[in-house]
C-alpha cells in the first residue's frame, strides 16, 4: 500500500501501487472533476505533483497539458498511476460563478389554455416542477390553483463531476455497486437544497407544498430512483422501468411532508425520456398539421418530429462540447466566459459579466467556429490550417498558434486580455469535438426527416429547446451545419419546454394523463442500427460551403 497526500488540507491515503490519481482522491473523500468520464479527453482533473516521484507522462497528459506543464509536473488525475508515495496539489478548478441556466419556459401556465384541474382543492396550495438535465437541474415552485409560477431555482447537476456525459455516468455507476448510491445521493441533496431556495423565496413553509413532478432523460431518471443504469449502456438501451410512477416524498428523499406524492413522467426509451415527453407535450407538437421538429440541444440532445401521420423522436448524443465540456479552454456559460464571436479584420468578442475572459463557452465556441469557416481558416472537412491561405488577413493569420501537443489553434484572447494571462483558443481537437456534436444533432433531424418522408427544406417550424437551444445563435448555427438553413421565420425558441411540461402536469391531471398516452404514441428510433444513418451521419460532420447556408436561408 502506498501513502498519499493531497493538499491542501493534508489529507491522506493509502492505496494498491498502479491505482490512479483519480481513484485514490475519491477513496479519501476529495472531489476532482472529470468531465470526460476518466478517459484523458479533457484537461478537467488536472493535478501538480509537488513531493515525491511523478508518475510518467502520457500521451493524454502531453496531448491535454503540453509539454510545458508535463515538466512542471502536472498530469491528469485520471491517468497518473501512482508507483511511490506521493504529495499532490489538486489545481483549483475553474471558478464558474452567475451561470446562465435557463429557467425561462416562455409561457405562463394561467395563460397556456389548457384546464387547470390540478386536483387539490386547498388555499394557498403549491406544488414543485423539476427538470433534472445531465448538465443543469431546474425547480420550480407553482401556485396550483392560479397556474402561476412564484419561485424558480437552478443550478449544475453535481453528478457531473464523475463524467459529462451520460455514457460517462453509466460507466461510473458500473464500477461499483455504490456509486449509484453516490449518484442517487447527489441529485437528492441538490434537490433539497432547491426546494428550501424556492420556499425561502416565496416566503413559505414546506407544508404547503401539496404535490412535485419531475422530468429528466432516462438515465437522470433512473439515477434519481437509486435504478442501477447499466441496461441503458448496452444494446437494446432497455430502460429498467418506462411508465410513469407515483411514490411518496419520503420514499424519494424529498424534505417535504412524508405523504406528499412525487410524480415521475414516463419515458419512451433508453435516451429518449421524459423530457422529451414534456417538451411534446408543452409545444402542442402532437397537433401538427404540418411537419414540426422540436429539439432539445444539450449533452444528450432529443429531437421529436410531429406531423399527420404522428410523433417520431431519436436521441442525438452530442456530448458535452456545446457546453464548454472536453473543449481546451471550454467553461461553462457563466461569469468571464466568451459568448459571442465575430470573426471580421480581427477578432471581437463579449464575454459574460464583462471584464477580462475565463475561457469560451458553448455559444461562442459556435460563433467561432463560423467565423473561423467564413474567414478561410477552417475548411469544409475541418481543418485549421496552421498556414492558413494569403486570403486571410494578417492579423487573422498570427490568431493561429500552436497549443498543447503542437496541435494548431486560433486565438480567441490573448493572453494580455485575459484572467489567466495565457491566450484562449480553439484548438484543432476541439473543432473536431464541435464536428462529433453537430453531427449528432444534424444527422438526429435529418434521419426523422427522411423516415417521416417529409423532403427537405418542408419544415414548417424547427423549435430549440433547452439552455444551449436558447442561447446560440441562428445563423452561426445554420453556418456550421448544426440545424437545417430554413427560413429565419420557421425557426423558434421556446425556452425549457421540458420543464413547462413538468409544470403543465403539475397544475393539470388532464395534461398529467395526456403525457402517459403520448409516450405510448411516441414512435421511438434507434438511429445506430437504421442503415442510412452511418453515411447521414458522415455527411453532417462535415461543415457546409459558405453559399450553403444563403441558399436556404431567408429572411
Amino acid at each position: 500500500m502506498i501513502t498519499v497526500r493531497f493538499e491542501p488540507g493534508g489529507r491522506t491515503t493509502e492505496v494498491p501501487r498502479g491505482t490512479t490519481i483519480l481513484a485514490a482522491a475519491r477513496q479519501a473523500g476529495l472531489e476532482i472533476v472529470a468531465t470526460c468520464g476518466a478517459r484523458g479527453r479533457c484537461r478537467s482533473c488536472r493535478v501538480q505533483v509537488v513531493a515525491g516521484a511523478v508518475p510518467p507522462a502520457t500521451l493524454a497528459d502531453r496531448v491535454q497539458l503540453g509539454d510545458d506543464e508535463v515538466r512542471e509536473r502536472f498530469r491528469l488525475a485520471c491517468q497518473a498511476e501512482i508507483g511511490e508515495p506521493l504529495t499532490v496539489l489538486v489545481a483549483p478548478i475553474l471558478e464558474e460563478v452567475a451561470f446562465q441556466i435557463l429557467s425561462d419556459t416562455r409561457a405562463t401556465l394561467s395563460a397556456a389554455g389548457f384546464l387547470l384541474d390540478s386536483g387539490v382543492e386547498e388555499s394557498p396550495a403549491y406544488g414543485l416542477a423539476f427538470d433534472i438535465g445531465t448538465t443543469t437541474v431546474v425547480g420550480y415552485l407553482v401556485d396550483l390553483p392560479g397556474g402561476t409560477v412564484v419561485a424558480t431555482a437552478s443550478g449544475l447537476n453535481p453528478q457531473a463531476a464523475f463524467g459529462g456525459d451520460l455514457i460517462s455516468r453509466i460507466a461510473f455507476a458500473q464500477e461499483n455497486p455504490s456509486n449509484v448510491r453516490t449518484l442517487q445521493t447527489r441529485i437528492v441533496r441538490l434537490l433539497n437544497g432547491q426546494i428550501e431556495e424556492l420556499c425561502s423565496e416565496a416566503g413559505i413553509n414546506r407544508d404547503a407544498i401539496y404535490k412535485t413532478v419531475i422530468v429528466g432523460n432516462t438515465v437522470m431518471h433512473h439515477l434519481f430512483l437509486g435504478i442501477d443504469s447499466a441496461p441503458l449502456g448496452q444494446a437494446p438501451y432497455t430502460p429498467v422501468v418506462r411508465s410513469s410512477m407515483r411514490l411518496r416524498a419520503h420514499e424519494a428523499g424529498l424534505r417535504l411532508d412524508p405523504q406528499v406524492p412525487v410524480f415521475l413522467l414516463p419515458l419512451v426509451a433508453g435516451f429518449v425520456g421524459a423530457d422529451a415527453v414534456g417538451m411534446v407535450l408543452s409545444t402542442r407538437l402532437y397537433t401538427s398539421i404540418e411537419p414540426r421538429i422540436a429539439a432539445d440541444i444539450g449533452t444528450n440532445g432529443e429531437v421529436v418530429l410531429g406531423s399527420p401521420d404522428g410523433l417520431i423522436a431519436c436521441s442525438a448524443p452530442a456530448g458535452p462540447a456545446l457546453e464548454g465540456g472536453q473543449i481546451h479552454c471550454g467553461m461553462r456559460g457563466a461569469r468571464g466566459a466568451i459568448d459571442q464571436v465575430q470573426i471580421g479584420r480581427d477578432v471581437a468578442y463579449h464575454a459574460i459579466g464583462g471584464g477580462s475572459p475565463l475561457g469560451v463557452c458553448g455559444s461562442g465556441i459556435l460563433d467561432a467556429v463560423a467565423g473561423m469557416l467564413d474567414a478561410g481558416i477552417l475548411d469544409a472537412s475541418g481543418r485549421l490550417h496552421p498556414d492558413p491561405p494569403v486570403s486571410v488577413p494578417d492579423v487573422l493569420r498570427r490568431r493561429v498558434v500552436s497549443s498543447a501537443g503542437g496541435v494548431p489553434a486560433f486565438a480567441l484572447a490573448r493572453g494580455d486580455e485575459t484572467a489567466s494571462g495565457e491566450d484562449i483558443v480553439l484548438t484543432q481537437a476541439d473543432v473536431r469535438q464541435v464536428q462529433l456534436a453537430k453531427g449528432a444533432i444534424r444527422s438526429a433531424i435529418t434521419m426523422l426527416e427522411r423516415i417521416s418522408g417529409t423532403p427537405e427544406g418542408r419544415i414548417a417550424e424547427l423549435m430549440l429547446a433547452g439552455g444551449f437551444g436558447n442561447y446560440l445563435n441562428v445563423r452561426s448555427a445554420i453556418r456550421i451545419g448544426l440545424i437545417p438553413a430554413l427560413p429565419l421565420d420557421r425557426i423558434s425558441y421556446v425556452g425549457n419546454a421540458a420543464g413547462l411540461g413538468a409544470q403543465m402536469a403539475l397544475v393539470s391531471e388532464t395534461e398529467r394523463r395526456r403525457a402517459d398516452e403520448l409516450a405510448e404514441r411516441i414512435r421511438h428510433v434507434s438511429l445506430a442500427t437504421h442503415p442510412e444513418y452511418q453515411q447521414v451521419f458522415l455527411e453532417a460532420v462535415t461543415f457546409p460551403p459558405p453559399d450553403g447556408m444563403e441558399k436556404g436561408m431567408g429572411e
